[in-house]
């Protein structure tokens, strides 16, 4: 079964390099550094007993910082490699680790370029974030003589309807694994469900909810809210296409009862940031964009952030936060960054990839779904016009995040089990 999907992932090679021009139309650097799709240029032996952190884009590579921080902090002799498949993800990661790590794209799923990966990067440790389950690079990583680890593993009940389709292939898969530490019961029997035996398993919850707000990230916030006084400020975050449509929709409605109401629009992804200033100009709606730090005045109806890495600050200028990726079928995103700011959060109801964060969330009465531009209107004016309610759904939403820390700790322990060991564990 494995040779059969390999097969076609090199007949699909074309079409890779076709999708990474297509991109690159809107976002130029996913025309470059293409070698590092095939691992082609490492010198042999560029690095040696090295652990391997794989994330995918920005999403996880935040998840994941604190984590690595850990590392970095407890393991400062090891060589650490991170690896992403996006530009963003590649851009976050040097933003917060600079040369601490060593970045560069994962390979696509193909033996030999992770032959050539792995001869240059030598990992003894690979740890695995969330779902990116890939039978070749386990399989490679396994033959090398290294730990495989899957740290914050989630499997939403239609990946898992995916994955058992191929029992053949993702069942010697999930055997390769040392752990797997997934963040929810209910994910522990599916992936048990899919042949992963219970000793594998460690229930660790999330480690996403151990994020922190820094004095320097606090201090930015209050700074960019100063100048908007009284305002209403509220904020939708990581939209996609679709989304922006029912999100300025919805922000016209509110104004038409709360005119100063200001919206902080924050696009998914940085190659659409034009297509949605345009799309914000159509509407009739003042526009300022961050990038050109351009001056929000009265006449300003949206302040769109077409920044990148600046989210988690940007939910604390926020009266009201919807979270996106949820009213078109993405599966949310991570619904935790506005619930640490104690801000209410609303979404919709696409939610299969934070299930359990969202029924935590609810309830405890601190998520509010909508499911279209009138219910989110009506939403965010019945909040602006209850100022306790608004009060006690943010203190709930942050209650949450405050009760399910530690698994960053736990999870820093994981690893310590499994670290190389030359490194003196």
């Amino acid at each position: 079964m494995r040779a059969l999907y390999t097969l076609l992932w090199y007949l699909s090679l074309p079409l890779l390099f076709l999708r990474l021009w297509w991109r690159g139309r809107r976002a130029p650097a996913y025309r470059q550094r293409w070698r590092e799709r095939l691992a082609l240029g490492y010198r042999r032996g560029t690095l040696s007993g090295s652990v391997w952190v794989h994330a995918v884009s920005v999403g996880e590579t935040l998840a994941a910082a604190p984590l690595i921080e850990g590392l970095l902090a407890a393991h400062p002799d090891t060589p650490l490699v991170v690896t992403t498949t996006t530009p963003t993800g590649s851009e976050r990661v040097r933003a917060l680790f600079g040369d601490r790590v060593t970045h560069v794209y994962c390979p696509w799923e193909l033996p030999g370029a992770y032959r050539r990966f792995l001869n240059a990067f030598d990992p003894r440790l690979v740890v695995i974030l969330e779902t990116e389950l890939w039978p070749n690079l386990c399989a490679a990583a396994k033959a090398r003589g290294a730990k495989l680890l899957l740290m914050n593993g989630r499997l939403s009940e239609k990946s898992y309807r995916g994955y058992a389709k191929l029992p053949r292939l993702v069942r010697p898969m999930l055997a390769r694994f040392d752990t797997l530490a997934v963040q929810t019961e209910a994910e522990a029997d599916r992936f048990q469900a899919l042949g992963a035996s219970r000793p594998q398993l460690v229930v660790n919850g999330s480690v996403k909810f151990d994020l922190t707000l820094d004095d320097a990230v606090r201090d930015r916030a209050a700074a960019l809210r100063a100048p908007w006084g009284e305002r209403p400020v509220w904020i939708a975050a990581s939209t996609h296409p679709g989304e922006d449509e029912i999100v300025l929709a919805a922000h016209r409605r509110l104004r038409a009862a709360r005119p100063d109401a200001l919206l902080i629009l924050v696009p998914r992804h940085p190659e659409r940031f034009d297509d949605v200033a345009g799309q914000v100009r159509r509407a009739g709606l003042g526009l300022a964009r961050r990038s050109r730090q351009e001056a929000v005045d009265d006449g300003v109806a949206v302040y769109l952030a077409d920044t990148m890495g600046e989210l988690l600050m940007l939910f604390g200028a926020a009266d009201l936060a919807f979270v996106g990726g949820s009213l078109v079928p993405v599966g949310g995103h991570n619904l935790l960054e506005p619930a640490a700011w104690g801000t209410p959060v609303l979404t919709g109801p696409a939610l299969h990839n934070f299930t359990a964060i969202a029924a935590l969330l609810d309830e405890a009465g601190a998520l509010t779904v909508v499911s279209g531009e009138e219910e989110l209107a009506a939403a965010l004016a019945a909040l602006y016009d209850d100022a306790g309610e608004r009060r006690r759904r943010g203190e709930a939403a942050a209650g949450v995040v405050a009760a399910n820390r530690g698994a960053l700790q736990r999870g820093l322990n994981i690893c310590a089990s499994l670290w190389p060991s030359r490194s003196g564990l």
